[in-house]
């Protein structure tokens, strides 16, 4: 399977604002996976904003998932939640939660020890990264693209490449065989707007 794109969210963001951005990166045809993720933010807001966008997400056949709350991503009903190590302990739960017909993601940073316990646990993907500098948050692991060739060859759980990944720099990456590349400033920060950004990032990680 060729690598897909799978985009984030800032974590903070106008809501009224963002949705036509989602749409045009959407409309590409180009994204298979988008994940809300939103910081310092109540309950009644992300469970607001997800069901905001979560029918644009569905509208393109994008699967919707929610960052860290296994508990919300069920009640709105999304495609599956995403899980950092701050959550550990609750895959279990978390399937519990949400079913088992929706994906899990987990991120595993630098570690395959970690990677390797969760796929055993029966998550959907794993995530390794940060692979660049990112300005999204502070990384905590900076692994080399050798971490995704190791697991594709060894592992049958698709991963997912994440921290700072760009249409310039995303070549290795993606010859590595990773299932998905995971960028959130390459799209929202391109000042030619997130549809050329997403095509952008589209043709090269199809040229490698």
């Amino acid at each position: 399977m060729d690598t897909q794109l799978y985009i984030i969210s800032p974590e903070k963001f106008n809501l009224e604002e963002f949705k036509p951005k989602l749409k045009e990166s959407l409309s590409t045809g180009k994204v298979a996976v988008f994940q809300l993720r939103l910081k310092n933010i109540n309950d009644s807001e992300i469970i607001n904003y997800a069901k905001e966008l979560m029918p644009i997400c569905h509208e393109f056949n994008v699967q919707f998932i929610l960052n860290d709350r296994p508990d919300l991503a069920a009640q709105v009903n999304a495609d599956g939640v995403h899980i950092g190590e701050d959550q550990d302990g609750t895959i279990e739960n978390a399937r519990k939660l949400v079913g088992k017909d929706k994906a899990i993601g987990v991120s595993c940073y630098g570690s395959t020890d970690r990677a390797l316990e969760m796929a055993e646990k029966g998550i959907d993907y794993v995530a390794f990264g940060a692979f660049f500098p990112t300005k999204t948050k502070e990384p905590k692991a900076r692994p080399k693209p050798d971490i995704l060739k190791w697991w594709v060859r060894n592992c049958t759980t698709p991963c997912v490449a994440i921290g700072g990944i760009k249409a310039d720099n995303c070549s290795e990456i993606v010859k590595s065989g990773t299932d998905f590349i995971a960028v959130v400033s390459a799209i929202w920060d391109d000042e030619k707007g997130p549809a050329h950004a997403t095509n952008e990032l589209y043709k090269a990680i199809r040229q490698p």
